[in-house]
């Protein structure tokens, strides 16, 4: 394996599947059927959701919501999203533990370095929630920061195209895929595959990012083993 402890970053949408709000099961059990793969090649996984199936704090504050309040739903949601991606693991006989940057006792560990790190040593599968825990952060730079502190090899973003385009290759025939790009051509060039400040986060700590696609069958294991997948972003 070229990566021994991963940090996969999911996005809420990705679990809607066609519906496009809540969380399909069919997704859901397809999802954790590929990190359970990972977890049997002995891979330590981290994970971070999204909250966009059930409520985007941006999207909120468009309808006239303060962005603290609707920033605080979004990360509910991500609880939401958590809590059901442990279950389906745990089904599959997995060891989890969901970690929350918002104090919740009655449901999931609240968020310490330490015993995060000390959850991927004995090969439980760590699910971060909450994001950062703090409002006008999103997900992505949850991502980018629990990355660093667990000193994960690599951030693995999961995506519905199998890369990072020029524009998107859902409306656009003639879309060009980057096999590699380095941070500051990712900033320069206003691509939206994370949001800057995640970028700006990796960029200063060289952390690695493959933006892949999840949902074809097998294309996460080959990811770690160093297949060429997707897109690499690196300094």
């Amino acid at each position: 394996m070229k990566y021994k402890r991963i940090l996969l970053k999911l996005s809420g949408e990705a679990l809607a599947g066609e519906k496009g709000h809540g969380v399909c099961p069919e997704v859901l059990s397809q999802i954790s059927g590929e990190i359970a793969d990972l977890s049997a090649m002995g891979v330590e996984v981290a994970i971070v959701i999204g909250g966009g199936n059930i409520h985007r704090g941006v999207a909120g504050t468009t309808k006239g919501m303060d962005r603290t309040t609707s920033d605080h739903m979004g990360m509910m949601a991500t609880i939401i999203n958590s809590l059901a991606l442990q279950d389906s693991l745990e089904r599959r006989g997995l060891y989890t533990r969901v970690l929350s940057a918002i104090t919740m006792p009655e449901v999931c560990e609240s968020y310490i370095r330490r015993r995060a790190v000390r959850h991927l040593e004995k090969k439980r599968i760590v699910i971060f929630a909450a994001g950062t825990g703090n409002p006008y952060f999103t997900t992505d730079t949850a991502a980018a920061l629990r990355a660093n502190e667990i000193d994960a090899d690599v951030i693995f973003k999961a995506t519905k195209v199998d890369g990072i385009y020029d524009k998107d290759p859902m409306k656009h025939e003639d879309a060009v895929k980057f096999e590699e790009l380095e941070y500051i051509d990712v900033l320069n060039r206003g691509i939206g595959v994370m949001d800057s400040a995640a970028i700006s986060l990796c960029m200063d700590n060289a952390m690695e990012i493959i933006v892949f696609n999840m949902f074809e069958k097998g294309n996460i294991a080959r990811a770690v083993s160093g297949d060429k997948i997707g897109t690499r972003v690196f300094k």
